[in-house]
């Protein structure tokens, strides 16, 4: 039995207030009994051999109360969830009413849930084509993005004068105020000018010079520079140039299209490829670009009940893309701790970073689960073994294994996103 009581400042706020059957608790004792006999010393028993009846008239039946709890409350909160026909968001605050020896418990959560949608137009959607020509310009581009990649960096004579785009081996000196700083001196160091690598006004002093010059060079620090010390002062480098390297880019002809590609045997060949591998990227970028603004469309012709995401959903999502990010990231190796240490971030930078967008995901995953609703898309059995398959052939595993780490519900609902998805986009236009 439960009673959901809605907040009376807080349309997505209330308090739900449900039993759990002293069956429900005799049954989570005997378990819990179970699981703690064997750590049980009492004199006259061996260690396991104690009975329940003797164990509540030592210790009594409160002694295990917490594990009980642990085990009989996730099953009956969600049947008190699902019988007072709420969606709730974020983690519930769940607290005791009353645990009295020999009866029901009653307990009380405070649950913020998600909000009413008012779904607007979502079929049938007209929205801009996206540009699919590929130009001469284009390729010509791509061929010269090719031919940059072939480019070999050449020693320069000293007289040649550096220009953006070559490349300076050379020793620096950072000073601020006659006094130097760490991190403002190396030697050797290749530089390529233009690149924006050193702060603003440092590269492009170095323009014009010629190797074996000494070069004075003067910068301001940013404000927002990351070493505070530094930030806003003005320092003065001196700079020796050991060696200027110019790139020397191969010949557009038959033998540089064989070289970047070995499929084709003259430039016209090469040039025609290109056109057609363009074409087809412009062709997938066209694609998702059109069903990306037709949920957008969809989402934007939705009304949220109040206007107000709940803070609560807000949170669950970017703590949810975190773990995603994160979880990428351990699989290429790197670690959440090596991860704030080379990156210099913290969790509330990387929680920032994720806030932005938060609200309009959240409302999307909202406004397509109410479409999933209202078009009546439940999967059926074969397409969920469908995609157990997929998932077990995508992170090799059993399928098996991936049924036993993934409920129903969340595969389901999975599938209907997707399956709505198509509906929406299927039936929209371009203009």
């Amino acid at each position: 039995m439960s009673n959901w009581t809605v907040a009376a400042d807080q349309k997505n706020q209330g308090t739900l207030e449900f039993e759990i059957s002293r069956a429900q608790v005799e049954e989570g004792l005997e378990k819990a009994f179970q699981r703690n006999k064997n750590e049980v010393s009492i004199p006259g028993f061996r260690k396991g051999k104690v009975t329940k009846a003797l164990f509540f008239s030592k210790f009594g039946e409160e002694a295990l109360y917490q594990e009980t709890m642990n085990i009989v409350l996730p099953a009956a909160y969600e049947a008190a969830v699902e019988e007072a026909g709420i969606t709730p968001v974020g983690r519930p605050n769940i607290e005791p009413v009353s645990m009295n020896k020999g009866e029901a418990w009653t307990m009380k959560a405070e649950i913020a849930t998600a909000p009413e949608v008012k779904l607007g137009e979502y079929l049938n959607l007209e929205v801009e084509a996206a540009d699919t020509e590929v130009t001469d310009a284009d390729v010509d581009a791509e061929i010269k993005r090719l031919q940059d990649g072939q480019a070999e960096l050449v020693l320069q004579e000293e007289a040649v004068k550096a220009e953006n785009g070559d490349t300076v081996v050379i020793d620096f000196d950072g000073s601020v105020d006659g006094e130097h700083f760490d991190g403002g001196q190396s030697n050797d160091f290749s530089l390529e000018l233009g690149s924006g690598q050193f702060i603003p006004g440092f590269e492009e002093q170095l323009v014009g010079h010629t190797s074996g010059e000494d070069v004075n060079v003067t910068v301001t620090f940013p404000e927002d520079y990351q070493a505070a010390d530094l930030a806003g002062k003005e320092a003065l480098f001196e700079v020796k140039i050991h060696e200027l390297k110019r790139k020397e880019l191969p010949e557009l002809d038959d033998e540089f299209a064989k070289d970047v590609d070995e499929e084709v045997e003259t430039l016209a060949e090469l040039k025609e490829k290109t056109t057609k591998k363009l074409s087809e990227e412009k062709a997938e970028s066209a694609q998702a670009a059109f069903e990306d603004a037709v949920i957008t469309k969809a989402v934007d012709n939705a009304s949220i009940d109040g206007d107000k995401i709940p803070d609560a959903m807000i949170d669950e999502d970017v703590h949810r893309q975190i773990d995603q990010y994160l979880a990428q990231l351990q699989q290429q190796g790197i670690s959440r701790e090596m991860f704030f240490q080379i990156s210099g971030q913290t969790e509330d930078d990387l929680h920032k970073q994720f806030e932005e967008g938060a609200a309009t995901r959240v409302k999307t995953n909202l406004v397509l689960e109410a479409i999933v609703k209202a078009e009546a898309i439940e999967p059926t059995e074969d397409q969920i073994n469908a995609e157990v398959e997929s998932l077990a052939t995508q992170y090799k595993m059993e399928a098996a294994q991936v049924r036993a780490n993934l409920s129903d519900s969340l595969l389901k609902h999975d599938i209907s996103m997707r399956e709505v998805i198509k509906k929406i986009t299927d039936s929209a236009k371009t203009k």
